[in-house]
């Protein structure tokens, strides 16, 4: 009887121990579940702010992270700005790449993403600092995978501007969004068969890269959530940005067109 009673006592120890057991499991796969879903929600969360500088010149904020694009003006124009994390150069024109901007800024722990003609043009200092990218090419950083695409011109009058395979734009993969970044092009055809693209940013300036309505056909045929207008200061016009506008919704009245204000120092 005695025998019994201690086998029934292990038997209902053991069997507690198992149901504990058991159940510090399933609060670890909860606990680690909950953990991934916060994660991802985190990474949706995430706002991607846009602050024009001027021209082709802006800073994006996403998350924690500080991308400067096409740094030019001088320390100056990026007072009160964030120490960049990211720069992405897109060509070798002054108006895209400044060696004395990017000299002045404190970029000692940024990296610096750009074509090789534009490598070719820095100084040595920030060889380790450089990742060069050409068309097609794509580099992780910061938790962004950076493609670089095509930007060129197309009219035969314009080639000399922009020949293919010198500069880049870029489509930058921010967690679940997708940002077109067009450098000096066209309507080229690798712009025209984007997908998936939630932002951009699209260039028109005459005689440098395309008009309003290139640029309107463009946006049409690749369809992003939102497009920005940037880049339309031409010589000696300045772009009908509205005419671009009018043309993006009466095309596709889903994607939204928003104007920012990338001249600050100009009445227009």
């Amino acid at each position: 009887m005695k025998a019994n009673y201690i086998s029934l006592l292990l038997l209902s120890i053991i069997l507690f121990s198992c149901k504990e057991a058991k159940k510090t499991e399933n609060l670890k796969a909860d606990t680690s579940q909950e953990l991934a879903v916060s994660s991802k929600e985190e990474t949706l969360e995430k706002e991607l702010n846009i602050i024009p500088i001027e021209h082709a010149t802006a800073v994006l904020e996403w998350g924690n992270t500080t991308i400067y694009i096409d740094p030019v003006g001088g320390a100056k124009a990026f007072e009160g700005q964030k120490k960049p994390d990211l720069i992405l150069v897109t060509d070798i024109h002054g108006d895209h790449l400044n060696v004395e901007t990017l000299e002045a800024l404190d970029t000692e722990n940024a990296k610096i993403i750009m074509p090789k003609a534009a490598a070719d043009k820095m100084p040595e200092i920030f060889t380790p600092q450089i990742d060069v990218l050409n068309n097609g090419d794509t580099k992780d950083r910061f938790g962004i995978s950076i493609k670089a695409i095509p930007m060129y011109n197309l009219r035969e009058e314009a080639k000399k501007f922009h020949e293919k395979g010198r500069g880049n734009g870029y489509v930058l993969s921010m967690g679940e969004k997708r940002v077109y970044i067009s450098g000096d092009t066209e309507d080229i055809p690798e712009m025209r068969t984007l997908q998936d693209i939630d932002i951009a940013f699209v260039c028109m300036n005459l005689p440098y890269t395309m008009t309003p309505e290139s640029a309107a056909d463009g946006v049409l045929a690749f369809a992003p959530k939102k497009v920005y207008p940037y880049h339309y200061r031409g010589n000696p016009d300045v772009s009908d940005v509205s005419k671009f506008k009018a043309l993006v919704n009466k095309g596709n009245s889903e994607i939204e067109v928003v104007q920012l204000d990338w001249y600050p120092n100009e009445a227009y």
